[in-house]
């Protein structure tokens, strides 16, 4: 039996001239985070180090070289690159984008390799990343890329009491429409089914899958996607075991509180999910990338130029980052254990129609929350 230790957590350094190496290292400077798992930052040391003196921070770190040198008890600092790179507090810069690369790239490596259980990235500009080595839309799509192994990818925001995912990520508003069909939603809500199950540890996850148009399409008035698309996926998913619920109009869903009903809720495109839910939870709000062999979480806010170098960035979103990443490595060990060696099927199991009479139970009673949802949503 192997020696159990500690869970090693790769934390990316993100864009250098924004707040990741700031959050990153106020989040170790509680000595009890080293108690709870083995740190690994890749990046550069003579930028963290500028970073720990400009912001006064007394955070102590150890520098490595390899993940092989990784040591428990301390924050490893493994070294990506030898470059000088200029620090620009607050501002945009290629050569800051570059330096985010070289940690992203590495950590890809280290992970193919197995010298780390779980990532952490710190955020990065999406502009000034791309390079013939990252023309992604941001790091979804790369890590999908790079370790995916042909599994597909879903952006899930979360925190303690709401998680939405989304059909469509970084698109822009005029191709969200033709993106939205009834494959790509079936998709994606089946991966979100698997993830709260697999990774949340939710036995029978109820989703609730949000319309594209204003009111839910106003029985086809306002658009017919939900008619023609959203619906029949719906109803796909149903025929597959899953709880799926809707459409809902998004504006009364969330402002009348229904999401509290559902484990998940499906919004179909990055605003719409995104916008209230960082209304809801932005400071203990989490990014996690579902689908993928790797358990890779960034906390809920981007680069924050605006206050870099200023030591006031709030650290909560990457210590919950952390504690969701850890939470979703054990998770998934506890529900693949069972699975390793199961016990040969003596007979031909069949589908219950007690489960179809408990869907159809649960689908009368959710039609009440639609309902609510509609009358509640201000006419405009």
């Amino acid at each position: 039996m192997e020696q159990e230790r500690k869970i090693r957590v790769a934390i990316t350094q993100g864009d250098t001239n924004g707040v990741g190496y700031e959050v990153i290292l106020k989040v170790f400077a509680d000595p009890e985070m080293l108690e709870l798992c083995t740190p690994i930052i890749y990046g550069s040391p003579k930028i963290a180090a500028y970073h720990r003196k400009a912001l006064d921070l007394e955070t102590n770190f150890c520098i490595i070289n390899s993940a092989e040198e990784v040591r428990d008890g301390g924050l490893n600092l493994l070294t990506c690159f030898d470059e000088e790179i200029k620090i620009e507090l607050g501002q945009p810069s290629q050569e800051a984008g570059q330096a985010a690369l070289m940690a992203l790239d590495r950590v890809m490596t280290d992970f193919r390799s197995g010298f780390y259980d779980v990532l952490v990235t710190a955020p990065i500009n999406k502009a000034t990343i791309q390079s013939p080595g990252f023309q992604f839309p941001g790091h979804t799509e790369y890590i999908e890329t790079s370790v995916g192994d042909g599994q597909k990818a879903l952006m899930i925001l979360m925190n303690d009491s709401l998680r939405v995912a989304l059909v469509t990520t970084h698109l822009p508003v005029k191709d969200i429409a033709k993106a939205i069909t009834k494959e790509a939603i079936v998709e994606k809500a089946t991966v979100f089914h698997q993830a709260l199950k697999r990774d949340f540890r939710v036995s029978s996850p109820r989703i609730a899958v949000l319309s594209l148009n204003p009111h839910a399409g106003d029985d086809g008035l306002l658009g017919s996607e939900e008619k023609d698309i959203i619906t029949p996926a719906i109803e796909e998913l149903a025929a597959k075991g899953i709880q799926a619920f809707g459409p809902y109009a998004a504006d009364g869903f969330f402002g009348s509180g229904t999401y509290d009903h559902f484990d998940g809720v499906l919004a179909m495109y990055h605003d719409q999910g995104l916008a209230p839910f960082k209304a809801i939870a932005l400071e203990s709000g989490v990014n996690y990338t579902a689908g993928l062999p790797i358990v890779r979480t960034s906390p809920d806010h981007g680069t924050a130029y605006d206050i870099a170098g200023q030591g006031c960035a709030d650290d909560n979103s990457m210590r919950q980052a952390i504690y969701t990443a850890i939470d979703v490595f054990r998770n998934r060990q506890f529900y693949d254990e069972p699975l390793q060696n199961p016990l040969p099927k003596l007979f031909h199991e069949k589908r219950e129609d007690g489960d179809k009479a408990r869907f159809a139970r649960a689908k009368d009673m959710f039609k009440k929350d639609k309902e609510v949802s509609k009358k509640t949503t201000p006419e405009s």
